[in-house]
């Protein structure tokens, strides 16, 4: 079940500027289980073990070869991953024309559709066509991309994806940096309470999961610090969770 509709939000952002720590009581971290660092030879019982692990979501990494150098999975994956879980699906494409894919991509079981801005002129076309797919509709934003860029988005979206590496391949180092884009996004959230959630994907791991929390991400996407060690999933999980819970 997909958690906080937008008068739940609301509330959450009235007590957060009496309370700040409010929010956190009630409102605990995300966790959504990056698929690009799996085993996909073992996928169904991988997914599973997060399931039983405690993750909220599974994040599908969708790229292209053209929007970024890798190229990953599509709508059928999407659509196997639903058969394994009832989890929601967190779909990331990073992709050309990603306009041209909704329809695929929610037909086989997205609940959430995050595109990119970057080169993309239909973009608010396309956040449209996703809300009349009937799933939540995100807008991630590359390590160099400013949030002025997106300005005019804000008020059509429920998820903000920041970046923390540039998008392309599991495994790479956190950037810094980046970490005052969220505080700044943060901060944006409380006149847009439409965003249910500030999403950060890249490099999280023990050591930066709980900075970016603070800095007031409220959903983690997690990829290699989940599944480096297949044998102890729900291990990597809990050590995750024990950093922000």
């Amino acid at each position: 079940m997909l958690v906080t509709s937008w008068w739940i939000n609301t509330f959450l952002v009235i007590c957060q500027l009496y309370d700040p720590s409010f929010v956190e009581v009630i409102m605990p971290t995300l966790l959504s289980a990056s698929i690009l660092s799996a085993d996909f030879a073992q996928l169904g019982n991988q997914i599973r073990e997060c399931e039983d692990g405690g993750v909220d979501w599974i994040h599908i990494d969708v790229m292209d070869g053209h929007f970024v150098p890798n190229l990953t999975m599509g709508p059928f994956i999407v659509e196997t991953c639903n058969q394994i879980t009832s989890l929601p699906l967190d779909c990331h494409l990073m992709i050309e024309n990603p306009e041209t894919l909704v329809d695929a991509f929610a037909k086989s079981g997205a609940d959430f559709i995050t595109i990119h801005p970057e080169n993309n002129p239909r973009v608010m076309d396309t956040l449209r066509h996703i809300k009349t797919s009937g799933c939540k509709c995100g807008i991630a934003l590359n390590p160099t991309t400013p949030l002025e860029n997106v300005l005019p988005l804000l008020p059509m979206i429920d998820l903000l994806l920041i970046m923390t590496v540039n998008p392309g391949y599991s495994g790479q180092g956190f950037i810094p940096e980046v970490i005052n884009k969220i505080i700044r996004a943060k901060e944006l959230s409380f006149d847009y309470p439409n965003i249910s959630y500030i999403q950060v994907d890249g490099g999280i791991n023990l050591s930066t999961i709980k900075k970016v929390v603070k800095a007031g991400a409220n959903c983690c996407v997690a990829a290699t610090a989940i599944f480096r060690n297949t044998t102890d999933i729900a291990q990597n999980i809990k050590r995750l969770r024990n950093e922000v819970d």
